[in-house]
């Protein structure tokens, strides 16, 4: 179900990123962010700039057939080889209520597993209740630790990210 995205599919990525964190497309969904956070999630310059600081980071994609439009996606980063990092778990917003995104949560588990991983770790937006309470669901649990909420314009030092993990 999850292939990994190679350049071309990184436009396709994030437009579903963007129409699933912000903007009026994201209000289909419960996942969003856009009664908190203005503007664009990503830029494909941005994301390609991540992957390629990031050299063992990978984002995959699953989609419904092989030449079908992105349904969701997620970023997996190794922080050593047991310790990984999961962000951008994404699932098309009208999609949201059909259990995809438990079902990619899965499976990138199931991937950092495979290649040794022993504790997945990722990073929410302190104000996201639901999401919060949805990972917790899943077995992830809140470590006390937070992480600043990166620079956007206009500046926001009202937000921060709550860290998370789970054991595999």
């Amino acid at each position: 179900m999850l292939t990994r995205a190679t350049d071309a599919d990184l436009p396709e990525a994030v437009k579903l990123i963007n129409a699933s964190y912000r903007g009026e497309a994201s209000r289909q969904g419960w996942a969003n962010e856009a009664d908190y956070i203005d503007g664009e999630r990503t830029t494909l310059e941005t994301l390609r700039a991540d992957l390629q600081a990031n050299p063992a980071a990978k984002l995959y994609l699953t989609r419904s057939s092989a030449d079908g439009a992105p349904l969701g996606c997620v970023w997996l980063e190794p922080h050593d080889r047991e310790v990984w990092y999961l962000g951008l778990l994404t699932v098309r917003p009208d999609l949201q209520a059909q259990q995809l995104g438990r079902t990619i949560l899965a499976e990138a588990e199931a991937v950092v597993r495979r290649e040794g991983g022993l504790t997945v770790r990722m990073t929410v937006v302190h104000l996201r209740d639901i999401l919060i309470a949805w990972y917790q669901r899943r077995g992830y649990v809140l470590t006390g630790e937070t992480a600043p909420f990166p620079t956007v314009d206009p500046p926001r030092d009202d937000l921060h990210f709550v860290v998370l993990q789970k054991p595999l």
